[in-house]
């Protein structure tokens, strides 16, 4: 592989990885299958941005979003295949933020629903 043919891959997996929230979602969903309000209630985002990234990550091949015939209906959102390969960047990234990264950083970025 040539060098020019990766950098627009790394450049497009950056993209989607890197969107605000989008790592921390994958890393919740690493613990397996979870419906929408288990997600939300997780994370520090509005259900309007957690639903747009959802609907991203699915596009992706990321995410799969199931829907059961139940009354009432019920979501459920997990990785797929595609998703979970992203486990060992995600962990890797974890670490090195917890190595390098302050938690006095973490505090004063941090921002609900953005």
């Amino acid at each position: 592989m040539k060098s020019t043919d990766l950098c627009p891959r790394l450049q497009k997996s950056m993209d989607i990885i890197g969107r605000r929230w989008t790592g921390l979602i994958i890393f919740q969903l690493l613990q397996g299958p979870q419906r929408f309000s288990t997600i939300e209630a997780s994370l520090p985002v509005s259900g309007r941005l957690l639903s747009e990234r959802l609907k991203e990550l699915e596009q992706e091949g990321i995410v799969l979003r199931e829907v059961f015939p139940e009354t009432p209906v019920r979501i459920q959102y997990s990785l797929t295949d595609k998703g979970r390969a992203l486990e060992p960047v995600i962990r890797d990234l974890e670490q090195w933020s917890e190595a390098w990264i302050s938690a006095d950083s973490c505090q004063s970025e941090q921002s609900p629903s953005q």
